[in-house]
């Protein structure tokens, strides 16, 4: 007898039009000891098969049919037995921790009732033992940090946090869904040890959901690669991954970005089977002359000198460290030539996001300057130059849901940009500009008359897209562009920055923490740590031959597929 034992499991969601069947005879056996990795594309059924074992499915969905057992116990809608099972029996890891931790409680609140809700335990004893457990996770100073509220934690920290509290009550079974989105490369590492010295030391059982490649080959002892609810493969970690035999397995190990080279293009694999040869995209001759494409010089497009940035007591950011505030940049410099590609990675809170923020003129430097086409942009008073600077930079944000106006059809969304910097074109040359940008980022014009909702991630993120080349910039910021996307749409989207790239001729500024998408993608790297620019290289050079410690300590604890195939 498996630990946990799910045998034809049959979920859908019963609409008045029709019945959308997510999991349809879903088998998959779990031991002690064992770390399951569950991946597929957005909408392939992973957080529903999650969610059914613990009974969360929201109606209108419903398990029409199948088994879930733990350690030979029925859980499949047994709400009685699940209820007391939540917590105690079964933590769950969500993926934004922020979610789930209660912001007006401090933590020492929160893990105490936990413990007191599923442990017949006082308040002192719940207390001791909330105090291990953060010490358990790797929080320094637990007995001070206790006391401190979520808003207080960098995210690393507050996932450490949310990983207390679901074995907090000593559960046989752990789910965590994408715990490690959004975190930088060192603390991603941190989070997975986490999990796989707990599942050793406490004997568990552990799934683990996500869409990176590299987490399921360095992380999981078994895999399920799912597809419109439905399991085409389940092995082995290594045999899934060194020859997966779906289409949808060899299209997810062929779109992993490699660790260990740079390639020029990423591969694709059709629904049918067939790898995509000819799939870059090709703009016609009247696109890139309406577009005004322009020749590439080389020279200097922004400089970001000496820039310090400080948010003081006065400022949203607190921070405990001495004198009541925050130093997010500390004398940064750095050039950024027209027509490369130029990285900035870095651990969560080293200034990344500030440096975009600062270009795009949404904070001013404490210190420092910055200037575009040797043009001083925060001292500058001409509204001609300030608005034409606004035009010619644009970014592409990390969640193209929520950049969204969900109100707007995509020809408005579009259109509102052209609009504002261009008063002057008539309705038809903006409905022609309008139609030109959906053909560039690869989507059918009538596409134009839907809503930001009726698209898949990796749509939205295209109209995003589009929408940022509305005002034909010079530089694209991509902030996080890719990192709410599986790995076979993320490939696609990178394709497309790639092309665009090159056949509009534009700089784009590339922030991600995922370093083997930084290094196919850009042509120089800047890293970060706590707002101090620890080295700016060539990217070949700087991951071949990193010259500062943190930059080696990144490099050697990226997640590889390489590890295991």
């Amino acid at each position: 007898m498996s630990f946990l034992e799910v045998k034809n499991l049959n979920i859908s969601y019963l609409t008045r039009k029709e019945t959308i069947v997510a999991s349809k005879n879903v088998e998959f056996t779990l031991e002690r000891g064992e770390i399951l990795g569950i991946v597929g594309e957005s909408g392939s059924g992973k957080s529903t098969i999650a969610n059914a074992i613990i009974n969360l499915i929201d109606p209108p969905g419903e398990i029409t049919e199948g088994s879930i057992k733990i350690e030979g116990k029925e859980f499949c809608n047994n709400e009685e037995i699940i209820q007391k099972a939540r917590g105690k029996k079964i933590g769950f890891v969500f993926q934004d921790p922020q979610t789930s931790l209660n912001p007006l409680f401090k933590i020492k609140d929160q893990l105490v009732e936990t413990i007191q809700t599923h442990l017949n335990l006082n308040y002192e004893e719940a207390l001791k033992r909330s105090i291990q457990l953060l010490n358990e996770v790797g929080i320094e100073d637990a007995e001070k940090r206790i006391e401190d509220y979520p808003h207080q934690f960098s995210g690393g920290m507050r996932q450490r946090v949310v990983i207390a509290l679901a074995i907090s009550c000593e559960p046989d079974l752990i789910i965590a869904d994408e715990p490690t989105t959004a975190l930088d490369v060192s603390i991603q590492y941190q989070i997975l040890q986490l999990l796989k010295d707990l599942t050793k030391k406490r004997n568990l059982g552990v799934i683990i959901i996500t869409h990176d490649m590299g987490v399921i080959a360095e992380t999981t002892n078994k895999v399920i690669i799912m597809r419109h609810g439905i399991i085409v493969e389940y092995g082995s970690t290594k045999d899934v991954l060194t020859n997966p035999k779906s289409n949808e397995g060899k299209s997810l190990v062929i779109s992993v970005p490699p660790t260990n080279k740079k390639i020029s293009r990423f591969k694709l694999i059709s629904p049918e089977g067939g790898e995509i040869t000819n799939n870059s995209l090709n703009l016609t001759n009247s696109i890139i002359q309406n577009w005004g494409a322009r020749n590439i010089s080389n020279e200097k497009l922004l400089d970001f000198k000496n820039i310090t940035k400080i948010f003081d007591e006065g400022s949203f950011v607190k921070t405990k460290n001495a004198d009541n505030y925050l130093k997010a940049l500390n004398n940064v410099s750095f050039e950024i030539f027209e027509g490369e590609s130029f990285g900035l990675v870095g651990e969560s809170g080293s200034g990344k996001s500030t440096i975009a923020k600062i270009i795009t003129n949404l904070v001013k430097p404490t210190d420092g300057e910055v200037f575009y086409e040797n043009i001083s942009l925060h001292k500058t008073q001409n509204k001609k130059i300030i608005k034409k600077y606004r035009g010619q930079i644009q970014m592409i944000f990390q969640d193209p849901y929520s950049s969204l106006n969900p109100r707007f059809k995509v020809k408005n969304i579009i259109a509102e940009p052209i609009k504002f910097f261009q008063k002057d074109l008539s309705k038809k040359t903006i409905e022609d500009n309008v139609n030109d940008l959906i053909d560039i980022v690869g989507m059918t014009r009538q596409s134009l008359d839907r809503y930001p909702h009726e698209f898949s991630g990796g749509q939205r993120q295209r109209i995003s897209i589009a929408r940022a080349l509305a005002t034909r910039p010079r530089l694209l910021i991509c902030d996080e562009p890719t990192s709410a996307l599986d790995v076979s749409i993320q490939a696609q989207i990178l394709n497309l920055l790639k092309d665009l790239q090159e056949q509009l001729n534009l700089t784009i500024l590339f922030i991600s923490h995922d370093l083997p998408v930084i290094r196919q993608m850009c042509d120089r790297i800047a890293v970060l740590k706590n707002g101090n620019l620890c080295e700016v290289e060539k990217t070949e050079t700087l991951f071949n031959n990193p010259k500062h410690n943190y930059t080696k300590e990144l490099i050697k604890l990226m997640p590889k597929i390489e590890s295991i195939i």
